[in-house]
């Protein structure tokens, strides 16, 4: 089986990996010369809309897939009358436009902070009045790691921030007092059976993911579950999900999905009986899934901007090394390291060595 994935970056990368021995080859469209996916398979280097390659793609491959939500849905779209696309363009429609994605939570019950669409200055003024400060103004796409949005805390961060953001359409979130910040990577099959990995605890930096934590029998993983499984159903999803929560007053309140592969979900390589990579492509491809189980206890961190020294990261017991062949940029994500150990408390000291790692 020839598998087609729009995307060339980490992500497809690790698809490949996964997908490799399963008998599976990939060809990845992509618009850059150096993508870190390309040495995997084929590399079909065009824009997202071409429709000359995307044809060729559909040609070429038993099916196709995403690596990120940035690819216009019109793509995924053209693509479907051709060659069968996982997840659907109505799935990367309402995800990659954070109105959509918070209407749906809205209209299946699941918490939200307060949000408001904003087309205009006088659009952010009012609801700036309606929900009040401190804030959170975020482009309604292509926003990401801390990208196109900004924290309004005074009155004085409102004015100019519309026209600051681009002027483009926009949302407004109320700030949310959160005590912790988790997200549970799901996939679910064609024919509709869906499985949950354990919940993750999550660190970000500057706005970018810095550690992920596998939780231990997380009270809230049912209630997550519940709020998951009303949008997979909702959008009739297959593959891999990623849904991001924050903790709020014992509860969960919906922060966004990602309908993909994601990087809070890389731990599973290594730390679970199936990684969030193999089931992405055996729920694309209509294979049995495997099992989400742990294996231990695991953590993730990324490297950004740089990778350590290699012979110092690998001397470090129960640590496993992902290096993603990308030229070092400040703010970039160019690796991460997984760890699995057999107990918490040995793997909070892992994870002590190699923060000191990334902070030498």
């Amino acid at each position: 089986m020839k598998i087609g994935v729009i995307g060339g970056g980490q992500l497809g990368r690790m698809l490949a990996l996964a997908g490799t021995p399963l008998g599976m080859n990939f060809a990845f469209l992509d618009p850059a010369p150096d993508a870190c996916a390309a040495p995997l398979g084929e590399h079909l280097r065009a824009d997202y809309g071409d429709q000359d390659h995307l044809r060729q793609l559909a040609d070429e491959v038993d099916l196709v897939t995403f690596e990120f939500e940035s690819v216009p849905a019109e793509t995924v779209a053209f693509l479907s009358q051709f060659v069968p696309v996982y997840p659907s363009a109505e799935s990367l429609r309402i995800a990659r436009d954070r109105w959509f994605e918070k209407s749906m939570f809205k209209d299946l019950g699941i918490p939200t902070p307060s949000f408001a669409d904003i087309q205009s200055q006088a659009d952010l003024d009012a609801a700036v009045a309606s929900i009040g400060l401190p804030a959170v103004l975020k482009t309604r796409t292509l926003g990401y790691d801390g990208k196109g949005q900004k924290v309004l805390r005074t009155a004085e961060d409102v004015v100019g921030t519309f026209a600051e953001l681009g002027s483009v359409p926009c949302l407004l979130e109320g700030f949310v007092p959160f005590t912790g910040e988790v997200s549970l990577i799901a996939v679910r099959a064609r024919d509709g059976e869906t499985r949950f990995y354990p919940l993750v605890h999550n660190t970000h930096e500057n706005g970018i993911l810095r550690l992920s934590v596998a939780s231990e029998d997380h009270m809230l993983q049912g209630l997550a579950e519940d709020y998951a499984g009303r949008v997979l159903k909702q959008l009739d999803y297959v593959g891999v999900l990623a849904f991001e929560f924050f903790e709020v007053d014992g509860g969960l309140k919906a922060n966004e999905i990602a309908p993909r592969v994601h990087n809070s979900g890389h731990w599973t390589i290594e730390g679970a009986e199936c990684s969030q990579f193999e089931n992405h492509l055996r729920a694309v491809a209509g294979l049995p899934l495997g099992s989400t189980a742990k294996v231990g206890e695991s953590a993730m961190l990324n490297f950004i901007g740089e990778v350590p020294a290699v012979d110092k990261v690998i001397a470090i017991d129960e640590c496993h090394l992902h290096h993603y062949g990308k030229a070092f940029k400040v703010g970039r994500k160019v690796g991460h390291a997984t760890l699995r150990c057999d107990d918490m408390a040995t793997l909070e000291q892992k994870i002590q060595q190699v923060e000191a790692l990334i902070q030498s």
